[in-house]
């Protein structure tokens, strides 16, 4: 009996045994799968928001060039290019709900690269093959290597995945770790606004930490936010819980100050120095928020963190070049124009010189002199000494007043 019971025991116990060896595979073929699909969407969405903020630029320029009277949201071309970036930004959002955080955030490249050919598909300027070639080589050697780096970062990217519960959020947002990395992340902020605002230290790095630290807390919560509405979607409804609409809020909130310093450093420096620094700063804050609250590298082999930070400095690398062969505007220059020079006759005039006012000093350029201003800025001036007729032994003064009369 014990010979007769043990083949039908290993029959029984064949399929359990192979059912339990076939549910892993099937699992990790399914993360993956649902990386592949954040990353596309991702993707997706950075390249329409780009092509749909290059086209409202081309729709601005264009009403820029012509005598057409209207508003620019009353043109087509406006429209369609918002429609685009709300498209795009959608596809971005739900690319969060998918794919890990540290996967999700680095991808934003692929903005930076469709922007640099478009602008090199619809140059109005014509160039020579070596010409061309030698002014945007660093554009294409950039592109390669942020195509190099994103294909690393999607292929070696984290693999963990777990349902965006409201009691999986409570948890993460509770841990020690998290809470350690939120109380550097205050003091490091009050610090970085301190300097900024009380020393006016309006460094451009000041500034885009300021940026990176709050963005890292956007991505945070707009993952948790994007996951739980996918998992009501699925049917088990988690848009009743506190803590989805706290995460709602601090999602709105960070993204309206990180929008706000964004502008600020925008009227201070260049966008491609603002493009580059940001990407670089915003990208490590946000794996480090990751990696930190959702823990996205937990389980990886050191192979795959070591490939997956070398694709990060190669998208880094390739983003820097792309920016660093933008034209820097030429900023404007005042000036005075000859016809309102001083005692300088023109059409107007009647033959009649126009006098300066006897002052004891007058502007020598575009700016007034203004005692209130620093050295620096303040114009050269010049005495004015009038000549007094029918004196002798005088010496000539360096600057002279003219008196002319109707005849003259």
């Amino acid at each position: 009996m014990e010979g007769g019971n043990s083949p039908g025991l290993q029959l029984q116990q064949l399929p359990l045994a192979t059912a339990a060896v076939s549910v892993q595979p099937h699992t990790e073929s399914f993360s993956y799968k649902e990386n592949l699909i954040g990353a596309l969407l991702a993707i997706f969405g950075h390249l329409v928001s780009s092509i749909a903020l290059n086209l409202q630029k081309y729709s601005h320029i264009r009403l820029a060039g012509s005598k057409d009277p209207r508003a620019y949201f009353r043109t087509k071309t406006w429209w369609s290019g918002l429609l685009l970036l709300v498209l795009g930004e959608l596809g971005v959002f739900s690319s969060y709900a998918f794919a890990p955080l540290s996967l999700i955030v680095p991808l934003s490249a692929v903005s930076v690269v469709a922007s640099a050919i478009i602008g090199i598909i619809f140059i109005k300027e014509k160039w020579k093959p070596k010409e061309f070639l030698r002014r945007y080589v660093l554009s294409f050697v950039g592109c390669g290597l942020a195509v190099v780096g994103t294909y690393l970062l999607v292929t070696f990217g984290p693999n963990s995945h777990e349902k965006m519960t409201a009691e999986n959020i409570t948890r993460h947002l509770v841990s020690w770790p998290f809470l350690l990395y939120v109380l550097v992340e205050i003091i490091v902020f009050c610090l970085l606004l301190y300097f900024y605002k009380e020393r006016n230290a309006n460094y451009i790095v000041i500034i885009l930490l300021l940026v990176a630290l709050l963005g890292s807390m956007t991505v945070v919560t707009v993952k948790a936010v994007a996951g739980m509405i996918l998992v009501s979607i699925q049917g088990t409804l988690q848009l009743d819980s506190p803590i989805f609409y706290i995460m709602l809020v601090c999602m709105t909130a960070t993204a309206i100050y990180q929008a706000t310093f964004l502008a600020q450093a925008s009227q201070l420096y260049d966008s491609a120095q603002i493009s580059s620094i940001g990407y670089i700063l915003s990208t490590t804050a946000a794996i480090s928020a990751g990696a930190t609250f959702y823990l996205d590298f937990m389980g990886e082999d050191v192979l795959h963190i070591c490939m997956f930070a070398l694709g990060c400095l190669i998208a880094f690398l390739g983003v820097f070049l792309i920016t660093r062969n933008r034209k820097k505007p030429v900023p404007f220059e005042p000036y005075i124009s000859m016809d309102a020079m001083p005692g300088m006759q023109n059409m107007h005039d009647k033959g009649i010189a126009v006098q300066p006012d006897l002052k004891a000093s007058f502007s020598y350029g575009a700016l007034e002199n203004n005692d209130s201003m620093p050295e620096i800025y303040t114009p050269a001036t010049l005495p004015i000494v009038q000549e007094q007729h029918g004196s002798k032994g005088v010496s000539a003064p360096p600057y002279r007043v003219l008196e002319h009369s109707k005849k003259e």
